[in-house]
């Protein structure tokens, strides 16, 4: 990296480095600096006795003696800046606690800089990088954005893309005092696209892909983003932002190597084509190059490449791309002879940014410092030509060419031509004995452009040379007004008024040897011209279906709408005769005259009734919470909006109407307080007629708990009913995902229950998610399945009714008391008896016996001896068990004939006691596990009591535990229960375990 510094540029820094061969990894640097221009370097030593690797080093734009070296040590643990505010003649060391990777100066104020570390994170200085303060995390490198003078208010805000919590990306901006997450302020509503964000001069770009569709949208001086109109599916490549215009190269479907130039109006949305198949190449990084390049030093001047049949073309134009020529040849050769080469079939042709051919630079040459002065690479035929080289100069802006010097200027020097009278004669000047492949040329603007350095290797593996070259010598003295001639701009036709002036430039005389200086001005003269047609170009606001092309005009009106649509002639309520509308060129600075925007024919536009009307909500989420606020966004694609009525239906009772909605871009803003599902309708009405458009909002509240039930042991093909229970039972628009068994595909249902069939034995696990747009939740059960079982069903005393809560853990735990009780009675294992307590009132419970471990031959033989046995018990009144209180609660058969049935399906009727007046509240301690919404009924411990309570009355206390709210400690136990209403029942674990012994 070479580069100038200081007020003089009299000091140039040389940083060099070594790569380890198979990585990007640099191994050791080297800075060398001089202070006289090139003729001696110094080895600068920053920390004697370490060694350090530089990995770059920055220049302040607006001082150059400020200089900040970022190195690191030869471990790369340790990495620090050194600062210099003399032009690198000496250096201050500061560590740094983070990486740097890249620093961007503030383009205004010298002491502040932003550094980017490759963890995403943002640090900011303000005093030259001696102190840094954490600004943002999760920003995206080379998103990151001084303010723009003249356009942001303050001029410590920075622009950046960054992400968000959910990994989406997001355009932001902050003062760099406060940038912490709550102080960014969001200047797109919604994501964005990584890598989009561009703030360029008075435009801020960004693109947004939904699906396949990629939309891209601009701010013109920080201004509400407006979707930028251009053909669909074309891939844009931003060009130029200078003069309030944007320029820009869109490559459409259609199109591999060539790209459409467009140019926009002043705010950047509209488009108009100014010139197709503008050749283009991939580079390395994947990033194209497009073939086009602005003359410096003469405003509007373009030059591009235009590749037709394979054939490339250079083309100019005078006036920012209204109209386009090929280069007039040259009417003599370097020798004098007249050159065979005459429109319309022979033209000259330049290499501007690319060339095939590795060895040509393919970079036409300008300066602002040298208007109409042009120097490159080419060829005169009928197209450009990639391996024929001959060099080419214009001193009057392309009117006329000369070639110049020889061929092969651009491979390697093994001598150095110069040329002091625009290339017409060339001096040699031998600088080496050595050949050398140039790498650069380093030159100041103004009298030091004398003072040259040049750059380069002998060989690929070779160190660089350096070669200073010094024509001051050559040159006694300062130009006076007489060493200088004039000359008047004009395009290949001769016409003087360009962009609505006559400018004339001066130059030095051929015959002058005299130096410049740095107060030299180019520009002499300006005149301004009165408007004519050339000065108009297409009006950028007509939506049509297709390009229009007038004759003796390019005009072309934007089609980025659906090419099925009508076209559409009017703008803003007028038509225009001529079937094209006009503006002014911009930048062109014409006055009166033809005004093409007065002067053409007016006639007012029928009414057209709107067309393509469209309706969505910022942050496009169509599932929200009650009391959110939510903004509508109206559009409408085509017809007439200032006569245009909007009648605004919210679905909720709220109705409205709107004048001119979509012009003055009013929102519409609401809230629904209620749950449910609401339909909103716009409909656009004019006396033309009418257009409406329609969305569904689903309000809703986040589920909170989903509870699988499902029969514990289930028969080989049977049918089993899989029910989801959701909390809150309010929630509406639930869909249910069902995964049974190993399956990967789930079955999805609206409805909250689903029957299935198991085909073979074993265990089964069923999983349900339920998800309402705004959450997920998941249960999961396993069921177990038998060819042979059998089915009991049982009743309790109805005194347990009145403490049944119906909710599932209660019901597990009943259940597995009157397991351990049978099984302790009747001698059957306990691992062969499964009681399921069935929701809802009165509480019944069914007893499944399952086959034993030895199963029988033939099962029409097979008689289960362990079924009188339990029959038994429950007839003669043994299995019960005692709750607190002195309750004893009596199992039964439910059949009083004692019937069994065999493998049987358990239709479940789920009750949820949510009302106080039909079932009753109950307050719950001792909680196994807290499920919000709900009351859970508590484990039972070997050393602690389980506790329930009866219905309890309407008190205030009650209506906090519905609710949810805690109330009491785990630890309590059942003699810390308060003096809360009703019966405190409970099944003591001593007595279940004389149950269970005696």
């Amino acid at each position: 990296a070479i580069c100038e510094t200081g007020s003089n540029f009299v000091v140039i820094l040389i940083l060099t480095k070594y790569y380890h061969g198979d990585s990007s990894k640099v191994l050791e640097s080297s800075l060398w600096r001089s202070s006289d221009y090139g003729t001696t370097y110094s080895k600068l030593n920053l920390m004697p006795g370490t060694t350090i690797v530089v990995s770059n080093f920055y220049i302040c734009p607006i001082n150059k003696k400020k200089v900040i070296l970022v190195s690191s040590s030869i471990n790369e643990r340790d990495q620090m800046l050194f600062i210099s505010t003399d032009e690198g003649s000496s250096f201050q060391r500061q560590p740094l606690s983070f990486t740097a990777e890249t620093l961007l100066f503030h383009p205004k104020e010298e002491d502040k800089v932003l550094a980017y570390c490759k963890e995403g994170k943002l640090y900011v200085s303000t005093d030259l990088g001696r102190k840094w303060t954490l600004m943002q995390e999760r920003v995206t490198k080379d998103r990151i954005y001084w303010s723009v003078a003249g356009v942001d208010v303050d001029p410590d805000l920075v622009h950046m893309e960054m992400q968000d919590t959910s990994g989406g990306y997001l355009y932001v901006t902050c003062l760099i005092q406060n940038c912490s997450d709550k102080m960014v302020t969001a200047q797109f509503l919604g994501k964005i696209d990584h890598n989009s964000l561009s703030v360029q001069d008075d435009y801020i770009f960004v693109k947004v892909t939904t699906g396949n569709r990629t939309k891209h949208y601009v701010s013109y001086r920080r201004n509400e983003f407006v979707q930028m109109r251009f053909p669909k599916y074309a891939l844009p490549r931003y060009m130029s932002t200078d003069e309030s215009q944007v320029f820009l190269a869109l490559q459409e479907w259609y199109q591999t190597d060539t790209y459409n130039l467009y140019q926009s109006d002043p705010q950047g949305v509209y488009y108009s084509v100014v010139l197709e198949n503008v050749r283009s190449a991939k580079q390395p990084e994947e990033s194209a190059l497009i073939d086009i390049l602005e003359v410096r030093g003469v405003k509007g001047v373009f030059l591009a490449n235009q590749k037709v049949d394979g054939k490339v073309t250079t083309l100019i134009t005078y006036n920012k791309g209204r109209d386009w020529e090929p280069l007039a040849p040259p009417t003599t050769d370097m020798n004098g002879k007249t050159v065979t080469c005459q429109s319309p079939d022979c033209h000259l042709h330049l290499h501007l940014r690319w060339a095939d051919n590795p060895y040509v630079s393919g970079t036409v040459h300008t300066k602002d410092s040298a208007p109409g002065l042009i120097m490159g690479a080419g060829n005169l035929g009928s197209q450009l030509v990639e391996y024929k080289e001959e060099m080419y100069i214009t001193s009057d802006c392309g009117k006329t060419w000369r070639q110049s010097c020889c061929n092969c200027v651009y491979v390697f020097f093994f001598l150095l031509r110069f040329s002091i009278d625009e290339g017409r004669t060339w001096i040699i000047h031998n600088f080496t004995s050595t050949s050398v492949f140039v790498d650069g040329l380093l030159s100041e603007p103004g009298d030091e452009t004398l003072v040259m350095t040049v750059f380069g290797h002998i060989s690929y593996r070779s160190d660089w040379e350096l070669v200073k070259v010094d024509f001051r010598q050559s040159f006694p003295r300062q130009c006076t007004e007489a060493d200088y001639d004039s000359w008047k701009l004009t395009d290949l036709k001769g016409e003087k008024c360009i962009m609505g002036q006559e400018r004339s430039f001066r130059k030095r005389k051929d015959t002058a040897f005299c130096i410049k200086g740095k107060s030299y001005t180019s520009a002499l003269t300006t005149k301004t011209c009165q408007c004519s047609e050339k000065d108009f170009n297409c009006d950028y606001g007509f939506e049509r279906a297709q390009s229009l092309k007038t004759e003796g005009d390019r005009c072309f009106a934007d089609f980025w709408h659906d090419p099925d649509s009508p076209p559409d002639d009017c703008h803003l309520g007028h038509d225009f005769e001529s079937s094209t509308g006009y503006r002014k060129v911009v930048s062109n600075m014409c006055e009166g005259g033809v005004n093409k925007q007065q002067s053409a024919k007016q006639h007012t536009c029928p009414l057209l009734p709107p067309r393509g009307l469209q309706l969505g909500i910022k942050g496009q989420i169509l599932a929200v919470a009650p009391g959110d606020d939510i903004t509508f966004i109206v559009h409408q694609e085509q017809g007439d909006t200032s006569n245009t009525k909007y009648q605004v239906d919210l679905g909720d009772g709220v109705r409205a109407i709107y004048q001119n909605l979509t012009v003055t871009d009013e929102p519409i803003q609401h809230r629904y307080e209620q749950l449910g599902v609401y339909r909103v309708t716009v409909k656009a009405e004019n006396m033309a007629g009418h257009d409406q458009a329609t969305m569904y909002i689903q309000v809703t509240a986040p589920l909170q708990e989903v509870h699988l039930e499902v029969v514990p042991i289930a028969g080989v093909n049977q049918e089993v009913n899989l029910t989801a229970v959701v909390l809150p039972s309010e929630a509406n628009l639930t869909v249910f995902y069902w995964w049974i068994g190993d399956n990967l595909q789930p079955k999805l249902s609206l409805e909250n229950s689903l029957i299935t069939r198991f085909p073979a034995e074993g265990e089964v696990s069923v999983t349900v998610q339920a998800s309402n747009g705004r959450s997920m939740v998941q249960d999961t059960k396993t069921v177990r399945i038998y060819d042979l079982f059998q089915v009991i069903p049982l009743a309790f005393s109805s005194n347990l009714d009145l403490l049944n809560p119906n909710i599932p853990e209660w019901r597990e735990d009943v259940g597995q008391v009157v397991t351990r009780i049978l099984a302790k009675i009747t001698g059957v294992p306990q691992e062969s008896l499964v009681t399921m307590v069935k929701p809802g009132l009165p509480t019944t419970a069914e007893l499944y016996i399952l086959p034993p471990e030895s199963k029988p031959a033939k099962r029409s033989v097979f008689v289960d001896k362990r079924i009188p046995a339990i029959k038994q018990a429950f007839s003669e009144n043994n299995v019960s068990f005692i709750v607190r209180g002195g309750l004893q609660v009596l199992v039964t058969l439910a059949d009083p004939n004692g019937g069994v049935a065999g493998p049987g399906v358990w239709a479940l009727a789920v009750i949820f006691l949510i009302s106080v007046i039909a079932t009753g509240s109950f307050i719950l301690y001792k909680f196994k596990r807290k499920l919000p919404g709900r009351n859970v009924y508590a484990q039972m411990h070997n050393e602690k009591e389980q506790e329930m309570t009866s219905p309890v009355n309407h008190s205030e206390d009650t209506q906090h535990i519905i609710q949810g709210e805690e109330f009491i400690d785990d630890d309590l136990d059942s003699q810390t229960l308060g003096n809360h209403s009703g019966v405190v029942l409970s099944i003591n674990s001593r007595e279940l375990h004389s149950y269970l012994t005696s």
